[in-house]
């Protein structure tokens, strides 16, 4: 059992052509102080709002259940029990599948009619043994539960039945393209690129699945989400000049002995690490965008950006869940955050002037608490593993 091991968690989703709603619903959150992290996917009987309701009420009491230890078969009977009943054909229903990972226990995966779980491991198609369970007071109501030893570069995958049944009754795809078409189609992205982010092959395998239907319009919501366990991605983001002159040497050699991505947001503060290890900065025009001054380069840094204005508008994409495809400085920052693990920024506490000028907009916030803001939605939102140095 590997103790250091942190998994990536993300998920990609359509509606259900002709809706503004999804029905499926994918929540998740980490227990603060044992880092436990609990996943889960639901899908609500139909489509639409009355789907929505469903899927979210099933997935916040799953979240509630799981999180307090009660036990599987009365917590499950219980929000059957909540769920409103469907008019038409007289049943409270919500599929749902459950990921919960404990470092250093392993992962534990329960499923409700959702299609079963995907297992990767050295470019092969796992499938782990698993035992089943019924409740006693709803028919038709069984449980797979597998316990799963994680192992550095497995993937997990989890789906909707928008997934496996994409493309169902065309030429090709008669019955659906099925579990073993979605892993299959995995294993190729994974074979040609195995380093991709859970990211990336969430929404590939939502395109793909997409793209099978009549005309690339989804009959059913589909949603897909993947867990990649791996060493820790880290990295370091320096930000603004230190209160005293005399750790500007300190500060560039914190950026130089990390090992992982290095970034610096700020002019001012490149120009120090830049002065302090004799490298010099190149700055690329190209990369211009509206509101966001262009990037820098440096041997032996990853990303050098503007600062406040920069760090603002990734705040606002990473709020937002947005996966940019620009080049400029906020959206090569927002990636490479996603694509990090462990984060570490390092504050200089000098006080800019030009950024307390009260004719600049509100939202041009001092760089404390931008930090903070993008610290808070790195946690809260991504599971990232967060700390901040002040210096």
């Amino acid at each position: 059992m590997n103790h250091s091991l942190f998994v990536e968690i993300d998920s990609f989703q359509y509606n259900c052509v002709g809706e503004d709603i999804c029905g499926d619903c994918f929540q998740m959150q980490k227990t603060p102080g044992f880092n436990r992290i609990i996943a889960i996917l639901s899908d609500g009987l139909g489509h639409g709002v009355k789907a929505g309701i469903l899927s979210n009420m099933t997935a916040s009491m799953a979240l509630k259940f799981m999180a307090s230890n009660q036990a599987l078969i009365p917590s499950a009977e219980i929000m059957m029990d909540a769920l409103p009943v469907c008019q038409t054909r007289k049943i409270s229903y919500a599929t749902f599948s459950i990921v919960d990972y404990m470092p250093g226990e392993g992962v534990r995966v329960i499923e409700m009619d959702n299609p079963p779980v995907i297992l990767i491991r050295n470019g092969a198609l796992l499938d782990p043994p698993y035992k089943e369970v019924w409740s006693p007071r709803h028919e038709n109501r069984k449980m797979r539960i597998y316990e799963i030893d994680v192992q550095p570069q497995d993937r997990l995958i989890i789906m909707s039945d928008g997934i496996s049944q994409a493309g169902l009754g065309s030429d090709i795809y008669k019955l659906g393209w099925r579990r073993q078409g979605c892993a299959d189609y995995a294993l190729d992205m994974i074979r040609t690129q195995p380093s991709i982010s859970a990211r990336k092959l969430a929404r590939e395998i939502v395109v793909k699945a997409r793209e099978l239907e009549e005309n690339g319009k989804p009959g059913d919501d589909m949603t897909a989400a993947v867990f990649y366990f791996r060493i820790p991605r880290r990295t370091i983001l320096l930000t603004g000049p230190p209160f005293s002159k005399d750790h500007d040497r300190e500060y560039a050699w914190i950026l130089n002995a990390f090992r992982g991505n290095k970034v610096i947001c700020g002019g001012t503060s490149a120009e120090i690490v830049a002065r302090e290890l004799d490298r010099e900065i190149h700055t690329d025009l190209s990369t211009v965008a509206e509101g966001i001054p262009p990037i820098a380069t440096m041997e032996g840094v990853d990303l050098i950006t503007e600062g406040i204005l920069t760090l603002t508008h990734t705040a606002q994409l990473l709020e937002s869940g947005e996966a940019p495809q620009e080049k400029n400085g906020a959206a090569l920052l927002t990636n490479l955050l996603r694509d990090s693990d462990s984060i570490q920024f390092v504050i200089g506490t000098k006080i800019n002037e030009a950024h307390q000028d009260p004719r600049h907009p509100e939202d041009l916030e001092i760089r404390r608490n931008i930090t903070k803001r993008l610290a808070t939605v790195l946690e809260k939102k991504y599971l990232k593993e967060v700390s901040i140095r002040y210096i």
